[in-house]
């Protein structure tokens, strides 16, 4: 267990599945991180990981490496949800799969937020994750549970056909954050960041990251 640096609302992480996340995008933070060596080689399940979480937190599950890519087993994202569990806390999932969340409904803690990544509405970056119409679809089909969506690392985008996805979703706040490792990513000026904030706010809350402020005319300062 660790504490969060992702989301300062977020008390607490935990990580227990190992090895290289099988989405490999582009601006992944991971391997910029301390214990990028953890995050190599084939995913694996760590025993050791599966010890008491405590009471009272809001653990984001899952914060290096995601757990609901197609290629994990089901039976490991059971054991995680059933030792989930057993602790009386705030469990935080986000996935850029969220299609799979339905497959484990029965198996999800009482308290439970679930959330997914869109960068933009264009489809303009390469990876392995599945694309943005196909991450809100699965996060629209799970109603079952409290959703976010996380703009991070916020991209250039189409303002209101980026409005309109994310409104459909229902999301009960949406954070937004920028790139934080120069990745050289498309980003959209400061102008385009609070016209979308603006029109955000009409339906939802929304929750700015500090990095964000680096498209600012001030940088920030």
């Amino acid at each position: 267990m660790k504490t969060n640096q992702m989301y300062e609302w977020v008390t607490a992480t935990w990580n227990p599945i190992r090895g290289e996340c099988p989405h490999r995008c582009s601006y992944c933070y991971v391997p910029h991180s301390r214990v990028k060596h953890l995050y190599e080689g084939e995913p694996h399940l760590v025993e050791s990981a599966f010890k008491p979480l405590g009471y009272g937190k809001t653990i984001f599950v899952g914060s290096m490496f995601d757990i609901w890519a197609d290629t994990i087993p089901a039976d490991w994202i059971v054991r995680i949800l059933e030792h989930c569990r057993k602790y009386d806390n705030t469990y935080i999932f986000q996935s850029k799969n969220p299609k799979r969340f339905q497959e484990a409904l029965q198996f999800m803690p009482d308290k439970v937020c679930v959330g997914t990544t869109i960068e933009t509405n264009r489809h303009t970056h390469n990876d392995n994750a599945p694309c943005i119409d196909n991450r809100i679809e699965g996060l629209y089909n799970t109603q079952t549970h409290p959703q976010f969506i996380s703009i991070e690392p916020i991209m250039d985008f189409d303002l209101w056909e980026f409005i309109e996805m994310i409104e459909n979703s229902h999301p009960i706040f949406v954070s937004i954050g920028a790139d934080s490792k120069n990745h050289g990513l498309v980003e959209p000026s400061w102008d385009k960041v609070q016209a979308l904030i603006t029109e955000l706010e009409k339906f939802t809350e929304v929750r700015m990251k500090d990095n964000l402020m680096r498209l600012s005319p001030k940088g920030g300062k």
